[in-house]
């Protein structure tokens, strides 16, 4: 598959939105990560490729080719998270399978400084509508570290079902990690996610980590969707 439908695209839910990632966001990724090392480091898969700490553009902008590449063969979506308008994270819809799974896996991260905010939670929901009722996909997974409590308690509030560990998964801060796989089908949210979490934040409270994951018309109940030119 060379194209997918429904993408690029950028989405927005009040002041959190998605967008495709940029070559020019090369730049914002070297000082975000760096910025963020301590607070990304126990939960980020070891990418030689992607350093949490500071270094030349380069790797940067391997890193947002590779995946821009996987995103024209149909593979992934690499979205960059903003926050009023400003770079504020990555979430990534990769490892797409299509033929009869259409299965993907989700991975993201937060700058730490827009933490608390609802922000991850918001993008999720945007990110997974879109998944399920424009792109076509009928299952979406998130594989969390048991030690990540607050990312865990994301997915959990937005009704991702726990579908047991894995053991030594992947390699993390040094040692090979076990990990919850998390996951939801179109059928689990038949009304879209982004509704559930929009009934979720009216009950009180919006916990949020730093984010973590193995990837690192509109959606459904989105407040905007935009497609882009690749």
């Amino acid at each position: 598959m060379n194209r997918m439908r429904g993408w690029p695209v950028s989405l927005e839910e009040g002041p959190v939105g998605l967008r495709p990632l940029r070559l020019r966001d090369s730049a914002a990724l070297r000082e975000t990560r760096a910025r963020n090392a301590e607070w990304l480091r126990p939960w980020e898969p070891t990418h030689p490729e992607m350093p949490l700490q500071t270094t030349g553009l380069a790797p940067y902008l391997a890193m947002v080719q590779a995946i821009r590449r996987e995103a024209r063969q149909g593979v992934a979506m690499p979205w960059a998270i903003t926050y009023d308008g400003r770079f504020a994270g990555q979430l990534t819809i990769g490892a797409i399978v299509w033929g009869s799974a259409r299965s993907a896996q989700i991975g993201y991260w937060i700058d730490s400084a827009r933490a608390g905010l609802g922000v991850t939670p918001t993008a999720v929901a945007l990110a997974v509508d879109h998944c399920f009722f424009t792109v076509g996909l009928h299952r979406v997974e998130a594989n969390i570290r048991p030690e990540n409590h607050k990312s865990r308690r994301v997915v959990e509030k937005l009704g991702f079902r726990d579908e047991g560990l894995r053991k030594r998964q992947l390699h993390i801060d040094g040692a090979w990690r076990d990990h919850l796989c998390y996951a939801l089908t179109v059928e689990d949210v038949p009304r879209g996610l982004l509704s559930t979490w929009r009934g979720a934040r009216v009950g009180g409270g919006r916990p949020e980590g730093p984010g973590e994951g193995t990837a690192p018309g509109g959606a459904q109940g989105a407040t905007g969707a935009r497609p882009e030119r690749s």
